[in-house]
């Protein structure tokens, strides 16, 4: 993170913290939800299959920074997959720039190349060793191994969905990390149970043996973005839902925290790590606010 960044950022958090308590601070836009994949997880693919223009993306985009926004990422469906003419996601990385966001990361399959290197992290889903993230997401680890080795930058970031299918596996995952050059750093999140995908949901126990394991991989040293302080809190879902710093945005209608909050019962079996982590930081966990500005500013 280079030292204007660093600024806009601190600015920002600390006005969220201290004076705006309810202002958000992060914020997703959903570029499109068309996919190509059909991931035994997800519930929010290929709905309407829109790629929204361009002209309401920047609108989102300048909106977000109007209310304090300065971490954007970009989600599908397939992020990648979005056009608008000529335009692809690196003209809404390189718009996201030009407004002044602090840092800006993209969330991916990993399916159709990484060649952003403008932007800050590319989060790329990995569910497991071959065989399980195959099972999951089809036959597509090959292909995103050679993505992430073929990338332009280190700016990559691995992110793997824990669930049911691949709860066995989170070490396997970190041990990519070691050796890809591309790749700067994991994050993990606990399955959240949309309509139609219970089956994959971790038990309350679950959830404790994987943030132990979680927990003895920073202790070990491996890059992992999530914060060991949030973890225990994260395991007894014993955070506050929902965040406040964070937002989604999709074709101008915006959701405090995320599109969850509309399917009762959610809240309460959040595995967003991302959106524990910040509304801990910003309730007044101090030692969780001291861990997450040492990760962040360790990894991105």
């Amino acid at each position: 993170m280079n030292i204007s960044s660093l600024l806009k950022l601190s600015y920002a958090g600390l006005d969220a913290l201290l004076v705006h308590r309810k202002r958000p601070i992060i914020g997703s836009i959903i570029v499109t939800d068309r996919c190509n994949l059909s991931c035994k997880h997800c519930a929010v693919k290929n709905i309407s299959k829109i790629d929204y223009t361009y002209a309401q993306i920047k609108s989102d985009m300048e909106t977000l920074y109007s209310e304090g926004v300065r971490i954007l990422l970009f989600y599908g469906g397939e992020p990648f997959l979005w056009r608008d003419g000529e335009m692809t996601l690196r003209d809404l990385v390189a718009e996201a720039r030009a407004i002044g966001f602090a840092i800006v990361n993209v969330v991916t399959n990993g399916t159709l190349g990484l060649d952003i290197p403008e932007a800050d992290t590319i989060m790329v889903s990995l569910d497991g060793c071959k065989s399980t993230h195959d099972f999951i997401r089809g036959e597509t680890y090959d292909t995103i191994m050679k993505n992430i080795s073929g990338a332009p930058a280190r700016n990559i970031c691995l992110y793997m969905a824990v669930n049911q299918l691949n709860k066995g596996e989170i070490r396997e995952v970190c041990k990519v990390s070691e050796k890809m050059r591309n790749v700067k750093a994991i994050s993990f999140n606990f399955h959240t149970p949309y309509p139609g995908t219970e089956s994959l949901s971790l038990s309350r126990e679950d959830k404790a043996i994987c943030a132990k394991e979680i927990m003895a991989l920073i202790e070990e040293g491996y890059p992992i973005l999530n914060l060991r302080s949030a973890l225990p809190y994260i395991a007894e879902n014993s955070f506050r839902t929902p965040c406040h710093q964070c937002v989604i945005v999709e074709n101008g209608e915006q959701w405090t925290c995320g599109r969850c909050i509309e399917v009762e019962g959610l809240c309460e079996n959040c595995g967003f790590f991302f959106a524990a982590e910040i509304s801990l930081a910003f309730g007044g966990n101090i030692l969780v606010l001291l861990d997450l500005l040492r990760t962040y500013l360790k990894y991105i």
